[in-house]
């Protein structure tokens, strides 16, 4: 059987990437550009700034991505670009590329879903993974628990009804003045920290989520006491919001009798959750993306996009962003 090369290309949000996959699972290259330095200064993604980053960065980057492959743009057979969801200027920066590259080419293209993206991380992590299986897609915009029943049948069986996890994670930590990206901030003081405060824990119907009250919880008692133990105040967070997602995981688990869980998204990185997850390990078993591959890079958009393009889904050059495109 043929290889077959997809090239990647994400630009959602603020990284610039481009990436060649084969088969669906092993990385030849993947480049990424990330702009967090530049929004450092503003405290979170601008998008206009974002949009005009991409637009500077794109060709470049994959020049750099089909380099590194050793291959020519002739060499690629299928090209996989998120489509949605995201920022609607930056996602029309690589949605743009996608199609000249597409048609300039002659080769077709699959536009993609930024959380098919994350799901399909695992797939390059681990070579043995296959649906079905549940997924905890966790991000900045996103917070869902999926039902991955093929590579391209999903079902959501959970999510956010207000704050998705990552928004609350960046908000907690400009209040307690930690800067952006808030996510790794947290999790950094968080290992100094011991989770000696109470926090509210909000219990939904079924296996939805909200976040808003212990992001607000946490904002007033940083108010009310701005001298309280920052390092506490993180871990006692993320103690809370991963016994939330935890919480969620084993009735998703008993519901569908599935006993795979992945993780997938930018706060699958956090150090703590992934711990905690990883001590549901036994009966069930846990897969993690490798830390590179949690946060947004193109190479999880090459593998979905592989599995949509040997489906049949293939799209044509009236495709455009959706910046909330549903899974």
């Amino acid at each position: 059987m043929k290889d077959i090369y997809t090239l990647g290309i994400e630009s959602s949000c603020d990284e610039t990437a481009v990436a060649i996959v084969k088969n669906g699972r092993e990385i030849i290259s993947n480049i990424i550009n990330t702009q967090i330095p530049i929004h450092t200064l503003y405290g979170g993604v601008v998008p206009e700034i974002a949009s005009r980053n991409h637009i500077q960065n794109i060709s470049e980057v994959a020049k750099m991505a089909i380099c590194e492959a050793k291959l020519t743009f002739q060499d690629i057979d299928v090209v996989a670009c998120t489509y949605g969801p995201g920022l609607v200027g930056a996602l029309l920066v690589g949605l743009s590329y996608g199609k000249a590259l597409s048609y300039a080419i002659n080769k077709p293209l699959v536009g993609t879903n930024h959380i098919e993206g994350h799901i399909a991380a695992n797939y390059i992590t681990y070579k043995d993974l296959k649906p079905p299986f549940i997924c905890v897609m966790m991000s900045g915009g996103n917070t869902q628990i999926v039902y991955v029943k093929d590579y391209t049948h999903f079902e959501v069986l959970g999510k956010t009804k207000d704050d998705a996890i990552g928004e609350a994670f960046d908000k907690v930590a400009r209040v307690i003045e930690l800067g952006y990206p808030g996510g790794p901030k947290i999790d950094s003081l968080a290992k100094d920290g011991k989770p000696t405060i109470e926090l509210p824990k909000t219990h939904m119907e079924g296996l939805d989520f909200s976040f808003s009250g212990i992001k607000t919880a946490v904002i007033n008692l940083h108010h009310k006491n701005p001298q309280i133990n920052k390092a506490d105040l993180c871990k006692s967070f993320e103690k809370t919001v991963a016994e939330m997602l935890i919480e969620n995981v084993k009735k998703a688990v008993a519901i569908t009798g599935v006993k795979t869980v992945a993780l997938a998204g930018g706060v699958s990185a956090n150090s703590y959750i992934r711990d905690e997850f990883m001590k549901l390990a036994g009966e069930t078993k846990i897969y993690m993306p490798d830390l590179k591959l949690c946060t947004d890079n193109a190479a999880m958009i090459a593998s979905a996009g592989y599995y949509n393009y040997i489906a049949g889904k293939v799209s044509d050059l009236t495709l455009n962003a959706e910046p909330d495109l549903k899974l």
